[in-house]
């Protein structure tokens, strides 16, 4: 027999899981206690939302569940905003949750208040295990249908009296996903096979679907241009010759038959309208549509993505001459834009023009660098000229935006990846709803590179207010804030950069230091991005 506490943490091992992510609270110590004897990573953080965004970070670097523990009442209300992130992104997360004492229940205990009834719309279950014999079991389904295709949050939570209780450890064996693909993978195939105009978007399906190598063979099979957004960057390299970004608009546009792959038809594609309307529209993905307001898909496939990409391959053969004329076309729109951009690349404004600083941080950047954004149009900016090479090396908060992402989910991506480098892209606004994270990163001793984009301004707000009113309220921050000292005073290493020419050595510096460090830019707050998409 074992305590409640190390039934749970024998289950983490059981599925591989490696990090819990937590802030301490004393509803978890028996958790705690568990994770210790079972040689798993306790790391506690300083706000439950980014222990929550930690475990996603972790979950979409290795394509397994992420763990956080939420202690009971305004731990798990903490982090609710990272749970609906989660869902948002189909990311694999199971939380943890803490909860006043069963036996005393309704006599007002501390922090004693029901979670389900607010976290279940959030989650793909919720669930509070009132048997000491039954935490093995409830655990283990949680963890498993995290992982379950589509991926999505889980919950479980575990009164004190409960989870302090000796239990029996009885450990259910992982279930074995099978990998079928969808019914009508021929129709589409045979509309991808007399395109002549064909367009594959794909998007973080495709990722958790480990569909990268499948996508690659189809789009190569047919000669077809391939637009990635999300955790689909980097599933085809940058540097691949059917890999387009600048030309998207006209590739989608202008297509015939559009494969969208894990990516929905959100505000990012217009809600369906930045794909050519008179494009035979393909949707492949392992959940049906939720979607049905916007534009609805000719041919809609469900099923396992890798599977249902090699059959679409197989039924369509191939033939890559008939599709030449559009890539050249493609390929033109590409060089055109990209030249278009040289001015701005090398642009020696002071302050910096954000553009200046993707320039001289790709120029840093290993070709497996994870990159992490979390901002505004700072981020946005990273989104059009950060390249991706490889899969799981871009994150960001995803459709449903939460700022304060970023240092949770690099902490996660650096544990996951101690090698490599991680860089956590930042507007000075969104440093102010984690910077913090900066102690857990020194505590932990997380070589985390900061890259921020300090302009003083909420960017994203301040210039269309100024455009529709001619003023912005609520909108501005101190000028030149010292973010750097900050960090430097919980026990990183910080460094101001004001002009172009002193970026690229405290970027080289900063990744060679082996310690966490914030690089704070001042940026010119009078740049206004050229946003075109329709957020609501």
């Amino acid at each position: 027999m074992d305590h409640g506490g190390r039934v749970v943490a024998k289950v983490l091992e059981s599925r591989g899981v490696s990090h819990l992510f937590t802030l301490s609270g004393g509803h978890l110590f028996s958790i705690y206690d568990g994770c210790l004897a079972e040689g798993i990573e306790i790391v506690d953080v300083r706000h439950e939302q980014t222990a929550a965004f930690a475990a996603e970070g972790f979950a979409k670097a290795t394509r397994s569940v992420g763990i956080a523990a939420l202690t009971a009442g305004p731990g798990v209300t903490n982090g609710i905003s990272a749970i609906a992130g989660a869902q948002a992104n189909c990311s694999p997360v199971c939380v943890l949750g803490g909860r006043a004492p069963e036996l005393r229940w309704g006599s007002g205990s501390l922090q004693e208040i029901d979670h389900l009834p607010f976290v279940s719309p959030l989650v793909k279950s919720a669930e509070t295990v009132k048997d000491p014999a039954q935490i093995a079991a409830r655990t283990a389904a949680a963890l498993d249908l995290a992982l379950a295709a589509p991926g999505g949050p889980t919950f479980v939570d575990y009164p004190l009296d409960v989870v302090f209780a000796e239990a029996e450890t009885e450990i259910p064996a992982a279930p074995q996903a099978e990998a079928s693909p969808a019914e009508g993978v021929e129709e589409a195939a045979a509309l991808l096979a007399a395109a002549e105009r064909p367009a594959i978007m794909a998007g973080s399906g495709l990722y958790w679907g480990r569909g990268e190598g499948e996508v690659q063979a189809l789009a190569e099979a047919l000669g077809i241009p391939v637009f990635l957004n999300g955790l689909g960057r980097g599933c085809l390299p940058a540097d691949h010759d059917l890999a387009f970004s600048r030309a998207r608009g006209a590739g989608l546009g202008g297509a015939d038959v559009a494969l969208v792959v894990g990516v929905p038809l959100d505000f990012r594609l217009g809600f369906g309208a930045s794909i050519a309307e008179e494009a035979k529209l393909i949707r492949l993905d392992s959940a049906p549509n939720a979607l049905s307001a916007n534009r609805l898909p000719d041919v809609d496939l469900v099923g396992d993505v890798a599977a249902s990409l090699a059959a679409i391959r197989d039924a369509a053969g191939s033939g890559t001459g008939r599709t030449a004329p559009w890539l050249a076309e493609l390929g033109k729109i590409e060089d055109e834009k990209r030249a278009a951009e040289q001015a701005e690349l090398n642009d020696a404004r002071s302050p910096l023009h954000p553009v200046r600083v993707y320039k001289e941080l790709g120029e840093v950047l290993e070709r497996d660098a994870v990159v992490v954004g979390d901002g505004g149009d700072f981020v946005s900016y990273a989104g059009r000229f950060v390249e991706t090479y490889r899969p799981g090396c871009w994150m960001d908060p995803g459709p449903f935006g939460c700022l304060g992402a970023g240092p949770g989910q690099a902490i996660g991506a650096k544990l996951a990846n101690p090698e490599r480098q991680v860089c956590l892209l930042l507007g000075d606004g969104a440093f102010g709803f984690a910077g913090m994270e900066f102690d857990t990163m020194a505590r932990h001793n997380l070589p985390v590179v900061g890259v921020m984009g300090n302009n003083g301004i909420w960017a994203l707000e301040h210039h269309p207010m100024k455009f529709l009113y001619g003023y912005s309220v609520a909108a501005e921050l101190r000028p030149e804030t010292r973010y750097e000292q900050m960090v430097e005073a919980l026990g990183c290493d910080g460094v101001l950069v004001r002009e172009p020419d002193e970026l690229r050595p405290a970027l080289e510096r900063a990744f060679e230091s082996g310690r966490p460090t914030l690089v704070n830019v001042l940026t010119d707050p009078e740049v206004v991005y050229p946003r075109k998409s329709n957020l609501a």
